[in-house]
Formats: structure tokens, C-alpha cells, sequence
């Protein structure tokens, strides 16, 4: 039987007819309110609460019928509100092998009255999330007297708004974009007070001030249940118990491996066996080595496949490069979406990939990481020239690393938060160091590491200085990244690194390069893009470089021979491995002179030509060779340039390699290419970005490209089409097919996108800015599922015209105001 008291009547009798309660779940509330109030009028025969009560009751009959007719005339299938979530949402989960004792333990905690907050900690991949999910799921089937129980997963970059989203969805509140993070957190509170609630927080990095986002600290009948790997968060997070997941025993251990591998007759084989016990024990239990190596040797059936899976699927990867590439990746942040280039680069400088000078270098590279991808040990980034690795297989990987050799072999501390620099004799016995974006403002010690290969120091933006003698006794470094620091000079020491093969310093606020540096008789990458203070090269940093093959000075030096003792276009060319060039001209007679070292025109693929006054066009492909290989063109504030121009000796398949062209501060531009655009050229770019071209009217050659997937539009005051109404068929199903980004603002004169409406089957967002004529978005609304975002000022979107209602609709949930 329901009791409520008159409040909870008019509220479910009120919400009813405003809509904003299901219809039928009230009036459900009312008959038991009713049916409540004439069992107490019955109870109460000559007592003076009687009359109240029977008034009420009468009331409520009235109210009930006057429902009751609403419900006859309207159509309810469709409310304000969603429905009322179920009380508990089923986790997709592995089976809880092994975990019978810590689920007993966590039962025992969500019964006892004094425990409020529950701490479940241990290792990266020993099984808590799935302890946590079965714990979940089990309140699908057993009764509980819980209201509601509320998943969220966390993870390392906390948001709080994330959590608050969360909560909010499972308590059915809806998300206003518009109110503060105070107003959310008092709407979830004043819900949550009223409910026994269960809140399993997976994969908590730091603490979380739970009340600050609305949610009450549990007493007696709510609980909170959260995940970490760290006893201290436990202690952060006040948890009244913690529970620590150990390692699976063996029977267990055995019993999570089989699952995995599935067909159980291959163990009948006694050799087989024995080798799968082997791989087992050395799993030492931990639940993620199992499943993974498991997985991997599901397909295996003969003696030799099981005679040299050792430990893992690291130890069943084909080969000693192979497992070292592995490896490698752990020395990044967790869930870092890693560009493929950078880690090939980093991998040529370490050896894994032989020769450098191997044509197949870079294609074996990308075979391995393609291999490692088969064996679900790296998936695919943020962006699809990036890699990840999953943070359980990360710390994993790094618990491998240390079973290698030493325990600290790699001391990585990638985006940890660290203020200082670990102690020196930290460093001792490392082989590779990651001290990847930190707040590391100084290195005051000089560590003595022989042993050490790699040592990566980017993204500490605070770095200013390194000591003079800091690179006294790294004899062995191979990989030095300083990128992205605020490094304004490299210490002579440099020169002592004399295995050092690959050296980044792009980015820094270094103004020169020490001569010192050409005695890096080994060094092969020098990377020095976007040092946009760098002024001064001495010719002896850069003619020792004999065995260089990739420098980048995009976005960076442009004073070539400008002054005696400096390095210049004579001493590029001399470098006989060259094979890679990134650029930057800062003047008309310094282009004209670049034109004669056709070695140079043949290796660059990073161009940046800025403030060239007298350039009237850009003659690219020279003689087949200037542009075969560019790959970036950025041209800024040659105010004097009309249009880029291909010769016919290019042929039709002119620029291959071209992946992003920049063209910003040209106002003179009336066209971008001179030459027709086909579908035969320009077939890898993938981006443009344009910017104050006041004089261009269309960019209707876009349309041509088959993988051009971002196009930012900005500041073209004459700019009237994308594409204009003669560049394009009205039906062309391979029109913008790869496009994923379109970006447009302050187009005053801008009328339309494309004149035919198109399906854009790969866009995920348009932003629209500061473009007032804009009308239409000439995107075809056929499949809903699969619109973009759209971006915009709403009285702009309040004005956009529609060739039918329904299109409008269909865009209404995909629209973000700005």
C-alpha cells in the first residue's frame, strides 16, 4: 500500500495535467493516495481527523475524474519528460572469475549500516572495474531496497560536469546547457536527499568533493563505491572501508585463461599444456595479461605457436623490434592519441627499424603498428594518423618493461603533475625516461645514466634553462625531445651526446644553435619548426651533420645567407642523406635563389613562404621536382600574390603529396590555382584553411578533392559561394565525401555553401559565424542519425529558410547556439 500525505496527491494529480509526470504512472499515485485515504476514513470512525480526512477523500475523487477525462481526450504516447529510468542499468561485463572473496567483502559493506563509502583499489588491469560492473549488475535479479543505482566512469581527465551529467540522466533530470554548475548540483542534491541511493564511481584518479556536485554524503541506506589505483585517493576520497584487489590465484588463473582461449581440447595435448601453464605462471595472476594472451592464442593449434607464446601477447609478438615498439609506447601520457610519424621517428632514432636509410623504413614502421593494432595493443587515436594505447594496456606495459630488467629500467612520469624533476639517482639505471607534459620548471641535478636511451622532456612549458654540464654523462642517448619548453639556449654540452640520433627542439624560444652541435656526427632528425625567435644558424652547427636526413625549419629561420658564417642553401644540398626538408622564405630573392638548388626542391615537404613582396604567383613543380613531395604549404602576408601556379611538366596528378594548404593575409588572391583542378591532382589533401582573401569570390576547386576533409573560411569579404553553381553537377554522389569539419566566418557577402543540397555523408560539424546572407545549409536530411553538428548564432538559425518543415525538425537536437 502507498502512503502519501495531501502534498503528494496535488503533486501527482497537478503534474499529470501539466505533463510533466507520465499520465498513467499518476494516476496509478492517485488511486493508492485514494485508496490510502478511505482505509484512514474507515480507521477513524468518530474522531475529529475524520472529517478532514473525508473532505480530502471527496476532493480527491473530483480531482481523480477531472484526470480521468484528461487522460480520455489526450494523446500521452509522448510527454515532456523521458520516462522514469529503470533503478539499475546493466554494465557490460567479463565473468567475475576469481573475485568471489572481494564481492563477498563488498556485500558485506553494502549491508552494514556505519559504511558509507567503499574504496576498491589496486593495479591498472588486476580487475576492479569488473568487480565494480558485477556489483552493478547483480541488483538487475536480487532485491535490494535501493531507488536508484547510478554508474560513472570517470577516469584520469575529471570533469565535473561529466559526473553531474551522469547522475543527473540516471535521476531523470534533464541537462540544461545554460545553468551553472551550482544550479545542477542543488538540483541533483535536493533528488538525491530523498532517495537511497547507490553511486559506483569506476576509475577515480583524485578525490572528488562529492557534495560540491550535489551529492550527499551516504548515510545508513545510500552508498558510494568507487574504483582507484591508488590507496591514497582512498584515504582523499574518506572511505569508511578499503578493499584492496589482489592477483588470481592459480586454479583461477587457469580457469580466466581457458575462458579466453576457448577450445579446450588443445590442452588434451600434454606439450601443448605444459607450454600454456608456462605462459599462465608467468601472467603472475594479473587478470588483463590473461584475457589478452588468452584471446591472442585462441587460433593456435600447433606445438610450435605454444612453444614461443611466452608471457603475453608482448612475448607472442613476432619479433625483438616488434615487442621493443610495444614497449615504447608506455612512455607516453595514458589515453594520448600519438601521432604515427612521431613514434616511427622516435623508433628510427632508437634502431629498432635498421638503416635509415632503408627506402622501407617507414613502410616497416607503419607494418608494425599496424601489427599491434591485429593484437589489440595500440587502437586508433583521436584523429586516424594517431595511435592510443588503452591505460590498462599501458600499465601493463610498463609493468613488463620493469619485469625486463631493473625495476626503474623506465622511469615514466608522463603527465603526472610534477613540479620537480625526479631525484638524480632515480636516473641511474634507466633505459628510457619520460617526463612528458609536467610543470617541471628546472633540472638542478646532474644524473649520471649510462645506461640511458631515450629521454623526453616536452610540453614542461615552464623549462626554461638546462645546465651546462647536464648532458655530461649520457653517453648513450639516442632520442632527446626538449619541444614545446621554454628553452632559450642549448647548452655546449650538447655535443657530448655523441649517439644521439634524433633531437626535437621545435617549439622552444631558443634565437640560435650552438656550432657545438654539429659534432653530432650521428644525428639524423633535427626538428626546429615553429622556433619562432631562432635567428642565428652557424654554418659548422649544420655541416657536421653528415648522416642528417630530416630537417625542419618550417615556421622557424628564414634569414638564408644573409650574413657570412651562416648556414646556407649550399651547405642543405651538401648534406648527401637529406631526404626530408621543412622551410621557411622570408623574401623574394632568397625564393629566386632556392630555385637553383634542384636537390632542395626535390626533398622539401614543409613550405612557408611569408611577407615576399613582388610575388605576384607561386610557381610550383619546376621541372617535376618542386612539389612532387610537399606536403604543407603555408603562404602568409605576400600582399602582392594573384594565384599558385603548376607547369604542364607536372602532369595531371600534379602535387600527390600535398595534405594542407594555408593561405592567410593574401588580399590580392583573386583564384588559388592557375591550373584547372581534376580529380587527378591534389588527391591527398585533407585540409585548407583560408584566411583575410578579400578578393576570392568561390572556392569551387574543393569539390574536387576526394580525401579533403577540414575547411576553415575566414575573413573573405567578397567570398559569395563555396562552391559555385557551374562547378558542381546537381547530383555528384562523390561530392565532399571525406569532409568531416566545415568552418566559415565573417563571409559578409556569403549566399551559399553548395547551390544543390548534397549529403555530406561524413560531416560532423559546421560552424557558422558572422555570415549574415548565409540561408540555407544545403545538406540533404535523408538519414538523421548522421547529421552535423551545427554551430551558430541563434537569431542567425532562427532566420535560416527551409525547403520543407521536416528538414527543420531534423536539425532542431543537432543546433549549438554560440
Amino acid at each position: 500500500m502507498l502512503h502519501a500525505s495531501r502534498e503528494d496527491f496535488a503533486l501527482a494529480i497537478n503534474g499529470m495535467i501539466v505533463g510533466v509526470m507520465d499520465p498513467m504512472i499518476a494516476l496509478r499515485i492517485s488511486c493508492s493516495i485514494i485508496e490510502d485515504l478511505e482505509q484512514r476514513r474507515r480507521c477513524c470512525v468518530g474522531c475529529n481527523a475524520c472529517c478532514s480526512t473525508y473532505k480530502l477523500s471527496k476532493k480527491a475523487s473530483k480531482l481523480l475524474n477531472r484526470a480521468n477525462e484528461l487522460i480520455g481526450k489526450g494523446a500521452f504516447n509522448v510527454v515532456a519528460d523521458d520516462p522514469i529510468p529503470d533503478a539499475v542499468e546493466e554494465m557490460p561485463s567479463r565473468p567475475a572469475v576469481g573475485l568471489d572473496m572481494m564481492l563477498e567483502r563488498a556485500r558485506q559493506f553494502l549491508a552494514e549500516d556505519g559504511v558509507g563509502t567503499v574504496g576498491i583499489y589496486g593495479m591498472g588491469g588486476v580487475g576492479k572495474t569488473t568487480l565494480l560492473k558485477t556489483i552493478n549488475n547483480e541488483f538487475l535479479t536480487k532485491r535490494h531496497h535501493f531507488d536508484v543505482v547510478i554508474w560513472v566512469g570517470v577516469s584520469k581527465e575529471f570533469v565535473a560536469d561529466k559526473i553531474q551529467r551522469a547522475v543527473g540522466a540516471r535521476l531523470g533530470l534533464p541537462w540544461e546547457e545554460l545553468e551553472s554548475h551550482e544550479q545542477r548540483a542543488l538540483k541533483i542534491h535536493k533528488l538525491m536527499k530523498r532517495k537511497k541511493f547507490l553511486l559506483l564511481l569506476d576509475d577515480v584518479w583524485e578525490g572528488i568533493d562529492l557534495p560540491k556536485l550535489g551529492i550527499p554524503v551516504p548515510e545508513k541506506t545510500s552508498k558510494v563505491i568507487f574504483t582507484t589505483r591508488s590507496l591514497d585517493v582512498c584515504t582523499g576520497m574518506y572511505a569508511d572501508q578499503k578493499l584492496r584487489v589482489e592477483f588470481l590465484g592459480e586454479e583461477d588463473s587457469w580457469k580466466l585463461f581457458c575462458e579466453n582461449v576457448g577450445e579446450k581440447e588443445i590442452f588434451d595435448s600434454e606439450t601443448i599444456r605444459a607450454y600454456a601453464e608456462t605462459i599462465v605462471r608467468k601472467c603472475g595472476g594479473l587478470p588483463l595479461a590473461l584475457i589478452t594472451i588468452g584471446k591472442a592464442m585462441a587460433n593456435k593449434e600447433t606445438e610450435e605457436e605454444w612453444k614461443y607464446a611466452i608471457e603475453f601477447s608482448y612475448d607472442n609478438l613476432e619479433t625483438d623490434a616488434l615487442r621493443s615498439c610495444f614497449l615504447y609506447c608506455s612512455l607516453f601520457p595514458e589515453d594520448y592519441s600519438i601521432e604515427k610519424e612521431q613514434l616511427i621517428e622516435y623508433w628510427i632514432g632508437e634502431g629498432f627499424l635498421g638503416s635509415f636509410h632503408a627506402s622501407y623504413v617507414y613502410n616497416q614502421g607503419h607494418a608494425l603498428i599496424g601489427s599491434l593494432k591485429v593484437a589489440c595493443l595500440l587502437e586508433t587515436g583521436e584523429e586516424k594518423t594517431q595511435v592510443k594505447m588503452h591505460d590498462v594496456v599501458r600499465s601493463f606495459d610498463l609493468w613488463i618493461a620493469s619485469k625486463c630488467g631493473s625495476n626503474n629500467q623506465f622511469l615514466v612520469k608522463a603527465s603526472t603533475g610534477l613540479t620537480e624533476a625526479p631525484r638524480a639517482d632515480h636516473w641511474k639505471h634507466s633505459l628510457r625516461i619520460s617526463l612528458f607534459d609536467n610543470g617541471i620548471t628546472t633540472l638542478a641535478e646532474i644524473p649520471e645514466c649510462p645506461r640511458l636511451s631515450t629521454l623526453l622532456l616536452q610540453w614542461n612549458s615552464g623549462l626554461n634553462r638546462i645546465p651546462i654540464t647536464f648532458f655530461h654523462f649520457m653517453p648513450a642517448l639516442r632520442v632527446l625531445d626538449l619541444s614545446f619548453t621554454s628553452l632559450r639556449e642549448i647548452p655546449v654540452s650538447i655535443n657530448e651526446l655523441v649517439e644521439l640520433r634524433h633531437l626535437d627542439l621545435s617549439g622552444t624560444k631558443i634565437t640560435s644553435l650552438p656550432k657545438e652541435l654539429g659534432d653530432l656526427a650521428k644525428l639524423q632528425h633535427l626538428d626546429l619548426q615553429r622556433t619562432h625567435s631562432l635567428r642565428i644558424i652557424p654554418q659548422e652547427a649544420i655541416s657536421g651533420l653528415l648522416q642528417l636526413r630530416i630537417l625542419n625549419v618550417y615556421y622557424s629561420y628564414g634569414v638564408w645567407e644573409q650574413q657570412d658564417n651562416e648556414v646556407g642553401f649550399a651547405d642543405l644540398q651538401s648534406l648527401k642523406y637529406l631526404t626530408t626538408l621543412g622551410i621557411t622564405i622570408n623574401e623574394l630573392n632568397t625564393l629566386k635563389r632556392l630555385y637553383s638548388f634542384s636537390g632542395l626542391l626535390k626533398v622539401i615537404q614543409y613550405l612557408y613562404i611569408k611577407q615576399c613582396d613582388g610575388l605576384f604567383y607561386l610557381q610550383l613543380s619546376l621541372n617535376s621536382s618542386f612539389g612532387e613531395r610537399l606536403r604543407r604549404l603555408s603562404i602568409n602576408n605576400c600582399y602582392d600574390l594573384q594565384y599558385l601556379q603548376v607547369d604542364e611538366e607536372a602532369g595531371k596528378k600534379w602535387l600527390p603529396s600535398l595534405e594542407v594548404v594555408a593561405l592567410h593575409g593574401l588580399p590580392n588572391l583573386e583564384t588559388v590555382w592557375k591550373n584547372p583542378v581534376t580529380r587527378e591532382c591534389l588527391q591527398n589533401l585533407q585540409s585548407i584553411n583560408i584566411w583575410h582573401c578579400r578578393k576570392l569570390r568561390n572556392v569551387s576547386w574543393v569539390l574536387q578533392l576526394p580525401k579533403l576533409e577540414v575547411i576553415y573560411l575566414m575573413y573573405c569579404e567578397e567570398m559569395e559561394e563555396v562552391v559555385s553553381r557551374s562547378g558542381i553537377p546537381r547530383e555528384d554522389s562523390k561530392a565532399f565525401r571525406s569532409l568531416r569539419t566545415l568552418s566559415i566566418r565573417n563571409l559578409p557577402k556569403l549566399r551559399s555553401i553548395t547551390p544543390w543540397e548534397l549529403a555530406f555523408p561524413s560531416l560532423e560539424s559546421i560552424a557558422v559565424i558572422d555570415c549574415p546572407n548565409l540561408k540555407q545549409l544545403s545538406i540533404k536530411t535523408h538519414n538523421t542519425s548522421t547529421l552535423p553538428t551545427v554551430y551558430g548564432n541563434k537569431e542567425w538559425w532562427d532566420e535560416l529558410e527551409w525547403k520543407e518543415a521536416s528538414s527543420e525538425t531534423a536539425f532542431v537536437p543537432h543546433f549549438m547556439p554560440i
